[in-house]
């Protein structure tokens, strides 16, 4: 996930996430190979972001940028429904808010997604210069609706980040496409039931795994074992 960031004191590039779950289940499993996840923090580039992040003496800078583009399109659009969502924009903007935190339904959405407005990117307004980077990641999931899942062996410990609400069969693509095309089941298990049980296989003997379907949506901090026909 990219983090662009703006007269913050921070990294640059890519910073492994200090995850506490990831760091138990490689330490349980002692895996030949783990694989942390690495958010990447791009300083003011705020096209590319995922998430966006500004010090609050700063966020004008910001906001600035939406204001005159809505200005341009409210001087050139008929629409009355495009109007009122861009002059809804406006506002939230001149109170210094982004337009992130503005409540939208999906038509509105797609006004200000057409629009390109920056600040629509999930913002984080810091009031202190020098946040912590490991906490602004997680802040930064948060905001952007992510999770994490996890999939653990001798061969591998590996953290994934997905949306919220995904669902099985979309995880198992995210590991590799072959699995989510011949996707059968996924076998789940909590990385906190995990903990308790010897591997995989004592967790399914004490009954901790779920047999799921593609459809079935993964909650966050679970372990993942697809059954794949590829």
């Amino acid at each position: 996930m990219k983090i662009a960031y703006s007269n913050l004191d921070l990294p640059e590039g890519k910073i492994k996430y200090n995850d506490g779950i990831f760091v138990d289940l490689a330490e349980k499993f002692k895996p030949d190979k783990v694989s942390p996840y690495y958010f990447e923090f791009l300083p003011d580039d705020y096209e590319a972001a995922d998430v966006i992040a500004i010090v609050d003496d700063h966020v004008l800078d910001l906001l600035i940028l939406d204001m005159e583009k809505i200005e341009g399109r409210l001087s050139r659009t008929e629409d009355p429904f495009e109007k009122k969502v861009l002059e809804k924009c406006l506002l939230q903007l001149e109170d210094e808010k982004p337009v992130c935190d503005l409540t939208l339904d999906t038509a509105e959405q797609a006004v200000v997604k057409a629009l390109g407005l920056l600040s629509s990117t999930p913002t984080l307004v810091y009031k202190d210069a020098s946040p912590d980077a490991n906490n602004l990641c997680r802040e930064g999931m948060e905001k952007a609706g992510k999770m994490f899942f996890y999939t653990v062996g001798k061969q591998e410990v590996h953290a994934w980040l997905v949306e919220k609400d995904t669902d099985a069969a979309t995880c198992a693509g995210k590991i590799h496409t072959d699995l989510a095309r011949g996707f059968i089941k996924a076998e789940i298990v909590s990385c906190e039931d995990m903990m308790t049980a010897h591997n995989f296989q004592d967790a399914r003997t004490r009954h901790l795994t779920t047999l799921v379907d593609r459809d079935y949506i993964i909650p966050r901090n679970s372990i993942l074992d697809i059954r794949s026909n590829v």
